[in-house]
């Protein structure tokens, strides 16, 4: 199968790494022709050192290596989704099959990566997306994986599902595509937020029932945009929870300890010195909450934080002091 990645990042590499082992004929593309041709040469990407690229994988920064494509995977950042999905669109055929491995929420459109897909290649074929607890750091070294190809369209989810499963890489269906992008997206701002605990000297317990309240709210959302419950206890949900708010891999908690030992959040950004989804996905989600209606205390305090300069340890103590509550019935006790 000819099989183009779009993006030369991490994630985008690789999965691109995958699909050569499962021997499609596979392309990676760079919206940096300059990168493209450094990385061909050296045959390494400098976000994975020490990794190998597969002889038969191609790197460009020419669009025109999508003419013929069967599947295109989308893995820009989640700001450059739309200008990427615009740039594709004469491309794309009703065969192909369009993957977003971005990971977020537009700004002020409130749309998932799926949905600005769709929006700006004019739905012209089918469009899945893959997620799940998945660092490029480790996938690339092909050590044992889990995602979730998710899509409304079983037989798409599975034509994913296919494309992308080996020894090392394993790949459940869903059709909750909902639930599986919004967890993605909802994860990161988590992980800056346990990150910052780490900064402040807060240890085990305090991130724990960070991470458990968070995905009660995660959920909430969820719900109410129409994802399936279940999704946030599997691998798109708690999953991708767990790995990107404990591992040192994940730029979010690494920008997010910077934050908690007292740099802004752009000083912690230029630090960490690649895209940290959570803190656009802060803002995104603090507009997408305020319309729907959902309480979402931890997301609404890591915005705070983030957007209007809030104290960290002040967000720590109205966290702590809220009104009680019954954890089940989610009910205050006046």
């Amino acid at each position: 199968m000819k099989a183009v990645v779009l993006g030369s990042g991490a994630w985008g590499t690789a999965l691109a790494i995958v699909l050569c082992d499962n021997g499609h004929d596979v392309t990676l593309w760079s919206h940096n022709p300059e990168k493209a041709a450094q990385m061909s040469e050296s045959r390494e990407n400098p976000l994975l050192k020490g990794v190998a690229l597969p002889e038969t994988l191609q790197i460009t920064g020419d669009l025109g290596c999508l003419e013929g494509a069967e599947m295109v995977v989308s893995a820009p950042p989640s700001f450059a989704v739309r200008k990427t999905g615009e740039q594709i669109a004469p491309y794309l055929t009703r065969k192909t099959v369009l993957v977003s491995v971005s990971k977020g929420i537009e700004r002020d459109t409130n749309l998932r990566m799926s949905q600005v897909l769709q929006e700006t290649t004019g739905e012209i074929c089918k469009v899945a997306a893959l997620s799940g607890p998945s660092h490029a750091e480790e996938v690339g070294l092909r050590l044992p994986t889990g995602c979730v190809s998710a899509c409304p369209d079983r037989n798409t989810a599975r034509f994913v599902q296919n494309a992308f499963m080996n020894d090392s890489f394993r790949v459940y269906t869903s059709y909750d595509i909902v639930g599986v992008e919004l967890a993605a997206a909802l994860k990161n701002i988590i992980a800056l937020s346990c990150g910052i605990c780490t900064g402040l000297g807060l240890q085990d317990n305090t991130k724990a029932l960070l991470m458990t309240r968070a995905m009660a709210e995660i959920t909430r959302l969820g719900e109410q945009l129409g994802g399936t419950r279940r999704t946030f206890g599997g691998l798109a949900g708690m999953g991708d929870l767990i790995v990107t708010c404990t591992s040192m891999h994940s730029r979010n908690n690494r920008a997010g300890i910077l934050i908690g030992q007292g740099k802004s959040p752009k000083e912690a950004m230029e630090e960490v010195g690649a895209v940290v989804e959570g803190y656009f996905a802060a803002e995104s989600v603090h507009q997408l909450a305020a319309k729907e209606g959902v309480e979402m205390p931890i997301c609404d305090c890591a915005y705070q934080v983030l957007y209007h300069g809030k104290q960290v340890r002040e967000v720590v103590s109205e966290l702590m002091t809220r009104a009680k509550k019954d954890e089940l019935l989610e009910r205050t006790w006046l």
